[in-house]
Order: C-alpha cells, then sequence, then structure tokens
C-alpha cells in the first residue's frame, strides 16, 4: 500500500470540481486517507515548492497557488503515486492524454488543476508537509 499527496490547485476549487476529481481518483481504485481545504499563504506555497526555489517559474507558482484555496488529500492504493500521476496527465494539457484530469480541466501548464508527489520521496515530504498522523485514516 503506497500513499501519495494529492492537491486540487485554485484553478481547479474556483472551476468548482473537486467532487469531479475526487470521483476520477476513487473510480481508478485510489482510497482518500486524509482529506481538507486550507487556504495557503505565500509563505506556505514557498515551503511546500521549496525544490523549485531557483526555477523561473518559483515566484508565480507560489502566487498562483496562495490566490484561493486548495484541497489537500492523501491518496492511498497500490501503485499510487504512478496511478495519481497518470490520472492527473501530463504537467502541460496540451500534452495531457483524453481523459486525464489536466486534459479536461487546466488551462495552462502553471494552472494545471492539480498536484500530485512524483516518488517515494516527495510524498513522504509532502504528505508530513500538511498532515499529522492523527489526520491519517486507514
Amino acid at each position: 500500500m503506497e500513499r501519495t499527496l494529492s492537491i486540487i490547485k485554485p484553478d481547479g476549487v474556483e472551476k468548482n470540481v473537486i467532487g469531479e476529481v475526487i470521483s476520477r481518483f476513487e473510480k481508478q481504485g485510489l482510497r482518500i486517507a486524509a482529506l481538507k481545504m486550507v487556504k495557503l499563504t505565500k509563505k506556505d506555497a514557498e515551503g511546500f515548492y521549496i525544490v523549485h526555489k531557483e526555477r523561473p517559474f518559483y515566484g508565480s507558482l507560489t502566487d498562483f497557488m496562495s490566490r484561493g484555496p486548495v484541497v489537500l488529500m492523501v491518496l492511498e492504493g497500490e501503485n499510487a503515486i504512478a496511478r495519481n500521476r497518470e490520472i492527473m496527465g501530463a504537467t502541460n494539457p496540451a500534452q495531457a492524454a483524453e481523459g486525464t484530469i489536466r486534459k479536461d480541466f487546466a488551462s495552462s501548464i502553471e494552472e494545471n488543476t492539480v498536484h500530485g508527489s512524483d516518488s517515494p520521496e516527495s510524498a513522504a515530504f509532502e504528505i508530513g508537509y500538511f498532515f499529522n498522523a492523527f489526520e491519517l485514516c486507514g
């Protein structure tokens, strides 16, 4: 059993597709082990995306992630990280496969509706960044 962090980003919340996104994960066999909605501060977003600090998009990404509420989830299941990333689709929605979340809902490479951990190491950091042990069920 593997766990991964999934975030419905501000554009997904604004488009009112929270239920649809969660439904897609559940229909593909992923189970929600934790769930909450929060409004990140700029500092929260900077800490979460610290691995991208030297990248040119860091400022605009952290501005975007702190502009409105996000939905934070811990998903679990067999190969949860890879399955989550497959359901989300490519980072650039123009390159995402038909039927993926990003193809269906994202408007740009930055406002791409969802985030998912890309490795067991990042999943461990990301889950711990937003959830404590008492919030994880299952």
